[in-house]
């Protein structure tokens, strides 16, 4: 008997999940990692926050909640908008969310058909163009470069042909590179103009190293995906938040509550207190800056150098071609010899990702610098 298997599953897997297996692997036979795979923060929730959530819990039953979000996290997410960017952002256009993972999943469905022609960057994170297919529409895939940061351009987007949106991210994964001052601007109003719907990643916000990143917040068509989860160190909790243009906050809604009810409760209470924890926050980016700086220095030792200025988020995402062109044969050959765990590009890039790896910098400073040192005197 053979039964029916949507077609819709058969996407690619999430390839550093399966370096990830193998490092686990590794350390179960004695053996240790330097675990620079992941882009999981090396740091728990911030204390204050734990705190606030262990007192709730005695008071508070944590059932559900608006679907939307508890009202006072929603106006802490609008006075953050103000007070680092200088946008006001009504408490009404933001909706929390399950993650930023329920947020690509709710936009795409809010704004998009079966069959609409979505663009992103190559690289990019795999989950965009995953999350996509599984939902019947078609990533188009724009091979930019270095000489734009790797970050797309109206020019890229005018040569795709006809497209209903475009995502974009900077701080970007896997590059870490963000848009040179005002070409977001110049994106997104080529984007209004055209009638392309913008949806901007800003998971990595608060995590850059030279300058702020910019908002895409300002622009009234475009939607904006944030999270908790990495720059707030709360990835296990599964919550973030999406800024919604006025015509889709309605729309939104009718899926979140179909589709989740609501973020958990307890975890909206932690991300309230979190959003006091500045002091604690910027101290971690601190750790991740001296990692940065440990890690290029290694790499540049070796005589490989970023392919895009890492300018935010926590990786580098490096040329390798000079040592090999198969970055899944790379990796493989890296942690067996030295215990250090990397992602092979292929993840970010289907296509020219045999030249590139990424390394994660979030891991705590004696890792990075184990990790540092054994690539060092690595000989490939």
């Amino acid at each position: 008997m053979v039964l029916k298997v949507s077609k819709q599953t058969s996407i690619e897997p999430f390839l550093v999940m399966d370096v990830l297996r193998a490092a686990t692997e590794r350390q179960e036979t004695g053996k240790d990692v330097m675990h620079l795979e992941i882009g999981q923060p090396g740091f728990s929730a911030p204390a204050a926050a734990r705190g606030a959530v262990a007192e709730r819990l005695e008071v508070d039953n944590m059932g559900y909640t608006d679907s939307a979000g508890i009202a006072p996290l929603r106006e802490g997410i609008a006075r953050r908008y103000r007070d680092l960017y200088g946008v006001d952002v009504p408490p009404e256009r933001i909706a929390v969310t399950t993650g930023s993972s329920a947020g690509f999943l709710l936009s795409f469905l809010t704004c998009f058909d079966r069959g609409d022609r979505v663009a992103l960057a190559d690289p990019s994170y795999p989950c965009y163009r995953n999350i996509l297919t599984a939902l019947g529409m078609e990533p188009v895939r724009l091979k930019v470069g270095p000489e734009t940061r790797f970050q797309p351009t109206p020019e890229a987007l005018e040569a795709a042909g006809d497209l209903a949106g475009v995502i974009v991210a900077s701080p970007s994964n896997p590059t870490g590179s963000m848009f040179a001052p005002g070409e977001l601007r110049r994106l997104a109003e080529w984007c209004e103009r055209s009638s392309i719907r913008l949806i901007s990643d800003e998971i990595y916000h608060g995590l850059t190293y030279e300058r702020r990143a910019e908002t895409a917040a300002g622009f009234d068509t475009a939607i904006i995906i944030n999270s908790f989860s990495k720059y707030f160190a709360m990835t296990g909790w599964r919550i973030g938040w999406c800024v919604l243009p006025e015509d889709l906050v309605e729309r939104f809604y009718r899926l979140t509550v179909n589709l989740f009810i609501s973020a958990p409760t307890v975890s909206q209470f932690c991300a309230l207190a979190a959003l006091d924890c500045e002091d604690e926050l910027e101290r971690n980016r601190d750790v991740y800056a001296r990692n940065r700086t440990v890690l290029l220095e290694a790499l540049a030792a070796r005589g490989l150098e970023p392919a895009a200025p890492p300018d935010g988020a926590f990786y580098i995402y490096v040329d390798t071609t000079s040592i090999s062109n198969d970055s899944a044969e790379l990796c493989r050959s890296l942690l067996e010899e030295t215990g250090v765990a990397a992602t092979p590009g292929y993840d970010f890039d289907p296509d020219r990702g045999g030249r590139y790896v990424r390394f994660s910098f979030c891991a705590s400073p004696e890792e990075v610098d184990e990790a540092a040192r054994r690539l060092k005197t690595w000989r490939r």
